[in-house]
C-alpha cells in the first residue's frame, strides 16, 4: 500500500519536467492538478510562464487537461485562460476522477501521466488508476486547513522515499 504513495518522478516544478522523457515513455496525455501545481492556491491567474510551457506541451504533441477537487467556477476561469479542458469537483483520489480525465484526453492509462503537488490526492489517485505519476513541489505555502494537515503526513512518506532512493529529478 505504501508504494501507491510513491510517484514515478519528483520535480521542483512543472517547468522542470522533461517532456522528451515523457514521449519516450509513450505518454500522450497530461492530467494537471490546479492549486499549487499550475497556479498558486490563492491565485486565479495563469502566468505567462505557464502559458508558454503549455504551448510547448501542445507543440510536442501532448494533450492536457486540468483535474481539480475545486469548484467548477474557480477551475473554469483558469482553464479558459490556458485553453484547457477540465474536470472539476473531481473527488480525488477516487479512481473515477482520473478515468473521466482520460476520457476527456482520449488516452489510455499507459499513455497518461498525472502531475500534482499532493501525495494523498494526485499521486495516490493516479497510482490507483494505474497511471504514471509526477509529484511537484507546491508553488506556495498558502494551503487549505486539511492540506496543511496532510503535508505533515507527506513528510513521513518523503522520509520513506529517501530510504528507497527516490530523489527529485
Amino acid at each position: 500500500m505504501l508504494a501507491k504513495l510513491f510517484p514515478d518522478h519528483y520535480y521542483n516544478s512543472i517547468f522542470d519536467i522533461n517532456l522528451e522523457d515523457l514521449k519516450q515513455d509513450g505518454i500522450k496525455g497530461i492530467i494537471l492538478d490546479l492549486d499549487n501545481t499550475i497556479v498558486a492556491r490563492n491565485s486565479s491567474v495563469a502566468t505567462e510562464e505557464l502559458k508558454g510551457w503549455l504551448q510547448k506541451v501542445e507543440a510536442e504533441g501532448f494533450k492536457a487537461c486540468i483535474l481539480s477537487n475545486n469548484w467548477k467556477q474557480r477551475v473554469t476561469g483558469v482553464a479558459a485562460q490556458v485553453n484547457l479542458p477540465l474536470v472539476a469537483r473531481a473527488a480525488k483520489p477516487r479512481k473515477g476522477a482520473f478515468i473521466r480525465a482520460m476520457e476527456v484526453l482520449g488516452t489510455r492509462d499507459d499513455q497518461t501521466v498525472v502531475v500534482g503537488d499532493q501525495i494523498f490526492t494526485d499521486v495516490f489517485g493516479g497510482n490507483l488508476a494505474g497511471l504514471h505519476t509526477i509529484l511537484v513541489m507546491p508553488m506556495s505555502n498558502h494551503e487549505a486547513f486539511h492540506t496543511r494537515f496532510l503535508r505533515q503526513l507527506e513528510k513521513l512518506v518523503i522520509k520513506r522515499w529517501q530510504k528507497h532512493g527516490l530523489h527529485s529529478s
